[in-house]
């Protein structure tokens, strides 16, 4: 089941001036009423570590959840990265989430000498990890045999959390969705396409019809499970305007290949006044089941939270 959650709101930052803007800025998104703060997983001298990050994050706050968004499977093997994990849950009092995705920026992968391999063999890898993790932050000693990654009771410091809940970005693929389905408690849609040649920005496929077709098929993939499955959209521009439509219409530069309707449409961009845009998450939920958004800007976004928290 992918549908009836409530909202639920993040933001992502990256890079900050020093650690006292980042505190700063934590406790501004937790007055706000965001839920979850996010940091990025990138070889950048301006990116942070991600995970030390949101350690200052949840040290600043008292009720916003903490979760990297997301972290690049290839650059952390599930063990080191269990024991990260479970550590930071313990020192925030249980407000750990995981975001993890399969890499895709070969750029980063050139700069430590990784190879990058297709993308078929990364989601495959990440879907390992993923299985593995799990068992690891439970205590477990660990036996495994996989394609990927061998262990021999290899055992960590289990989390705080009894379950600690996993976001996987997945940006198509049925196999890499499935899995997802199956095990991700938030399942990260990012309808991207090729990376583009800086190795950051991505050809868009936010074409609505096939995110239809992308939820039709997670939706059976996701019955039967414990807990219901949450679907997640990182919201790449909030625009506050009163002319939604040219302002939508000027995005169009930046997004070769989509129709203004589809623009309109997407859950990848917030762009009204803040009526029109908690009434656009709420059609977004409504045809989608997407109940969980993250943007980047916490003052321009605040009013939208405000409205959809007073008639969700």
């Amino acid at each position: 089941m992918v549908d009836g959650h409530p909202f639920r709101f993040g933001i992502q930052r990256a890079q900050f001036a020093d650690a006292s803007s980042l505190r700063s800025t934590a406790r501004r998104a937790e007055a706000a009423g965001f839920d979850v703060f996010h940091t990025a997983d990138h070889v950048h001298p301006e990116v942070w570590s991600p995970l030390m990050a949101l350690q200052a994050v949840a040290e600043a706050t008292e009720r916003l959840r903490v979760c990297p968004l997301v972290l690049n499977n290839d650059f952390h093997h599930p063990v080191h990265l269990a024991t990260e994990l479970a550590t930071l849950d313990h020192v925030s009092g249980g407000r750990v989430e995981l975001g993890i995705g399969a890499g895709h920026s070969f750029t980063e992968y050139d700069a430590i000498g990784l190879t990058f391999d297709a993308p078929a063999v990364r989601k495959a890898r990440m879907a390992e990890a993923v299985e593995v993790l799990r068992r690891l932050l439970t205590g477990e000693a660990v036996d495994h045999d996989g394609e990927h990654y061998r262990l021999r009771g290899a055992r960590v410091a289990a989390s705080l959390q009894g379950h600690l809940p996993f976001l996987v970005g997945v940006n198509g693929g049925p196999a890499a969705l499935a899995h997802a389905a199956h095990h991700a408690d938030v399942l990260g849609l990012t309808m991207t396409g090729r990376t583009l040649p800086d190795g950051q920005r991505h050809q868009v496929r936010w074409e609505a019809e096939r995110l239809d077709r992308v939820v039709a098929h997670i939706r059976p993939q996701a019955s039967g499970r414990d807990r219901p499955l949450e679907l997640h959209a990182l919201v790449q521009v909030v625009t506050i305007t009163g002319d939604r439509e040219g302002a939508t219409r000027a995005l169009l530069d930046q997004l070769p290949g989509l129709a203004v309707e589809d623009a309109l449409a997407t859950p990848f961009l917030a762009v009204g006044t803040h009526d029109e845009i908690a009434e656009h998450l709420r059609r977004c939920r409504d045809r989608w089941g997407i109940s969980y958004v993250t943007v980047r800007n916490i003052d321009a976004f605040a009013p939208v939270i405000e409205r959809l928290r007073s008639q969700p």
